[in-house]
């Protein structure tokens, strides 16, 4: 099937010859998740293209299990728990292969005076890239994103509380063509059908964690690339689902390597011109140097937005492949920030978010760190060289809870993102740090059941 997206016309052609009966009408929400409704494609196409639709405003103020949660302004009991406004964007306007006769669209999520709902994580996203624009200037981004596959379903996997699940891989399969051809078939769906949802496939690999791949895409603008990631992220679960197998993005399953989804940025102007090289130390311009800058002074006030979970964290360990130092390097792993590629390839990579992160939410504080540093002409510190494992560079926050209130005294996130929305995913984040202090783990039985 052809990669290229679909355009209203082709949608209206597909539906009236019975080709296409459900629309999937999907927005995301704070943990990076599509949520939505299946809409009947005629009903879609009657009423839903000149009215919109509505969803419930608990969908940007619940935790994970879904459960509706006090302290959010936008949404409670207090407000009624009302409806917001879901108005398709068409042009993510796609077909969704692994399923039959199904198309998708993504939403943004708006007040129903027509004004964006701030929180909305596409929103956060739009505001930045708002601007970026009055610069003259447009942000490229590529995700990578990792998983770990196990031959054991969903269903299963939740019967033994994810305990003693058997990974697709014995071994470390990182760049191995007999570690990917053990699982072909499953590999093979997620490339062919992205690509037929209109993501621009690259490749296949295996990684170092037992079980654990890497699919990498085309990067593209900001705001498609996350809408593709979102996306791919669902599609990935629901393809290995329907093969009987389970895959996880979370960011550390266990002691070994955990997910990363390193996260690629350059810019460009309005004629499409890379504006990250030139003529001063490394190739670099002065927008370079000062948004780099800018990444380095932003990160840890900003690490909320790339890691968002207590169990983010656990990733940062030396020599694991992950972060802990925050500093850049030419082509240096054990960076933070990792600049790769020349002239006009020229970027910059965040190995800091893992397989869990929000890409929306991820992206709009690279971009927001970078017009820091612009803003605020920010001068670069020497390139890092060696083992940044072993520095004394600042430190990559160390728990969520550290980045909490990182995030929450931020002078440059409440200047970039607004003090709604900083309000907003602190909240979010006490949210989380409160279910897991009140959680008792299987370490704590294990550790006291017969020895305390």
């Amino acid at each position: 099937m052809s990669g290229t997206r679909l355009t209203l016309d082709r949608l209206r052609t597909l539906v009236a010859a019975g080709e296409v009966d459900t629309v999937v009408l999907a927005m995301t929400d704070m943990q990076g998740r599509l949520q939505g409704k299946r809409i009947a494609a005629e009903y879609f196409l009657g009423d839903v293209l000149a009215n919109a639709a509505e969803g419930c405003g608990y969908l940007l103020a619940v935790d994970v299990d879904m459960n509706t949660v006090e302290g959010y302004e936008n949404s409670s009991w207090e407000t009624g728990y009302g409806d917001f406004v879901l108005k398709p964007d068409l042009t993510t306007l796609r077909m969704v292969p692994w399923h039959p006769a199904t198309a998708m669209v993504q939403c943004d999520v708006l007040d129903h005076d027509g004004t964006p709902v701030p929180v909305s994580p596409r929103q956060v996203l739009r505001r930045q890239l708002d601007r970026l624009a009055g610069y003259g200037w447009k942000a490229y981004v590529g995700t990578e994103l990792e998983f770990i596959v196990f031959r054991d379903s969903y269903e299963e996997a939740w019967h033994k509380d994810y305990r003693q699940l058997t990974p697709a891989n014995q071994y470390n399969v990182d760049y191995s063509i007999l570690g990917t051809a053990k699982i072909e078939p499953l590999l093979r769906r997620l490339r062919n059908e992205m690509a037929g949802a209109g993501l621009t496939v690259e490749s296949a690999k295996g990684e170092c964690n037992l079980g654990q791949h890497e699919i990498a895409f085309k990067y593209a603008d900001a705001l498609t690339t996350c809408d593709d990631h979102a996306v791919y992220k669902t599609g990935a679960k629901e393809i290995a689902g329907q093969e009987d197998y389970s895959l996880t993005f979370m960011a550390k399953y266990n002691e070994r390597e955990g997910n990363s989804c390193h996260i690629h940025l350059s810019l460009r102007d309005e004629h499409g011109v890379p504006v990250m090289p030139g003529d001063g130390p490394h190739g670099f311009s002065k927008v370079m140097q000062h948004f780099l800058a800018g990444q380095l002074a932003c990160l840890g006030e900003f690490a909320l937005l790339l890691a968002p979970t207590v169990n983010s964290y656990k990733r940062y360990v030396a020599g694991s492949f992950a972060p802990t130092a925050i500093a850049w390097g030419r082509d240096n792993r054990s960076c933070a920030l990792r600049v790769v590629g020349h002239g006009p390839s020229l970027r910059f990579e965040n190995r800091v978010p893992g397989g869990d992160v929000n890409p929306y939410l991820a992206v709009a504080a690279l971009i927001a760190a970078g017009l820091h540093g612009i803003e605020q002409r920010l001068e670069l510190e020497p390139e890092f060289t060696g083992n940044a494992y072993a520095s004394d560079a600042p430190r990559v926050p160390a728990t969520l809870r550290d980045a909490v209130a990182a995030f929450e005294r931020s002078e440059a996130a409440a200047l970039a993102f607004g003090k709604d929305v900083v309000r907003h995913y602190t909240h979010a984040g006490r949210v989380e740090l409160a279910a897991f202090d009140a959680a008792v783990t299987d370490w704590e039985r294990r550790r006291g059941f017969e020895r305390l």
